[in-house]
């Protein structure tokens, strides 16, 4: 399921569990195969998956009432994500999840995974891990709306996922950050041209 890489740096990340543990923990997981364009959680399910992302590119969007639809999430390689509203909130999902590009998922039933995590104390960092990345990514969401710039936002993006602007169009990525494709293809002018002399 996993390569050796990525066994090593789970490891690292929860020093309490051994390659066993770990095995145990990705045991209840399953592979899913999408391809590009494919609907992985429509809108309004009620979908209790966590899903690793192995491989590929997930966007998740809002559909607004004139049709437009604002992107409101990217996930890629070596990322977690679930259906926040479904799993924090117990409601239908507000966003529709689909694939970039064909992508290969590990995927786990939330609620199984949690029971598993539950039966052992030495689990408890990684339940911690799983409940704290999804709730850090809300945060820093909308942290980055209020103290950066649309500028800012841009070169934070590229510094976490350099290739994003080769993978996403750029329609996709201006709703990320909040400004018109117009203010994007600014933006990028301007730290293309570097600092005025």
């Amino acid at each position: 399921m996993l390569d050796s890489n990525k066994i090593s740096y789970y490891l690292q990340l929860f020093k309490e569990l051994d390659l066993e543990d770990l095995f145990r923990l990705f045991s209840v997981a399953r592979e899913k195969k999408l391809s590009i364009g494919e609907v992985y959680i429509p809108v309004n399910a009620n979908t209790r998956k966590l899903t690793y992302i192995k491989e590929g590119l997930i966007r998740a969007f809002h559909l607004k009432e004139n049709g437009e639809e604002v992107t409101v999430l990217l996930r890629w390689e070596d990322q977690f994500f679930a259906s926040y509203d479904t799993i924090l909130f117990d409601k239908p999902s507000r966003f529709s999840y689909h694939a970039m590009e064909d992508t290969i998922l590990l995927e786990a039933d939330y609620d199984v995974f949690m029971e598993v995590l539950n039966k052992d104390p030495k689990f408890s960092k990684a339940k911690d891990f799983f409940l704290l990345n999804m709730l850090g990514d809300s945060m820093m969401s909308l942290e980055s709306f209020i103290l950066l710039n649309p500028e800012e936002r841009y070169l934070k993006l590229l510094q976490e996922k350099p290739n994003i602007i080769q993978r996403v169009p750029n329609k996709y990525l201006a709703t990320l950050l909040g400004i018109t494709p117009v203010s994007l293809s600014r933006i990028r002018k301007r730290i293309s041209s570097g600092p005025k002399r």
